[in-house]
């Protein structure tokens, strides 16, 4: 049986994609998260899934670590992210992450079932604004640089440095956790070797740079810049 994980904190929106995967593929289980960490709980003690629907921003996480977290835990599952952001820079920098596909929350039934079918075919599905651009937008190469070291933490230390940018201190860390101060302050400074910084607080600022007001931001001044754009 084909087996489906939606990672939808938005029960709408969830009752959404599982119709589109029913309307693709009846009679296939659908199990759901709310969160990354209960995706990756369920991953985990529920076996492998064919492919991951995830909504791009969740709750608990920052930029694109839910996604990383996920890719690392199971690279071998099909990925496809599910957004209502439609700028080329922030889809190019998900696919950058070796995803299976992009689909925007505004596209129909009809639209999320072709898409979903593609990917389980082996394609790469994108939004079709997206394809057609001649020259996607590459992401800014020093925020391509980061992202590169963001894939070199474990998900472990991707969490760690989610609640780095949460505020919370090492005891508060460890706690969360379930883990002792001691292994914290390895896993922060692991972070930080890692991320080539000197301080927790340079680590925060490097993460806020791949939050995606700023890429949307970024996208619409390189635009303006470009008014002969195919985009326009």
């Amino acid at each position: 049986m084909t087996r489906f994980l939606i990672v939808e904190d938005h029960p709408l929106f969830s009752e959404a994609l599982e119709s589109a995967l029913q309307m693709e593929a009846p009679g296939a289980e659908v199990l759901q998260a709310t969160s990354i960490d209960g995706a990756l709980s369920l991953l985990s003690s529920t076996g492998a899934v064919d492919l991951i629907l995830l909504d791009l921003l969740m709750p608990g996480t920052t930029g694109l670590s839910g996604i990383i977290r996920i890719r690392k835990a199971f690279p071998r599952i099909p990925v496809i992210i599910v957004s209502g952001y439609q700028d080329p820079q922030i889809i190019g920098s998900v696919l950058s992450l070796g995803v299976s596909g992009y689909i925007l929350k505004s596209s129909s039934k009809q639209e999320l079932a072709q898409s979903i079918g593609e990917v389980l075919r082996g394609a790469v599905c994108l939004p079709q604004a997206y394809r057609a651009l001649a020259r996607p937008q590459r992401f800014p190469v020093p925020a391509q640089d980061l992202l590169k070291r963001l894939h070199d933490l474990t998900p472990q230390q991707l969490r760690v440095l989610e609640m780095l940018k949460r505020g919370l201190q090492n005891k508060q860390i460890a706690y969360e956790l379930k883990i002792s101060e001691t292994t914290v302050k390895v896993h922060v400074s692991d972070i930080l070797r890692k991320l080539n910084v000197l301080s927790r607080t340079k680590a925060i600022v490097e993460m806020s740079r791949i939050d995606f007001t700023t890429l949307a931001s970024q996208g619409a001044a390189a635009k303006r810049e470009q008014p002969d754009s195919p985009s326009n």
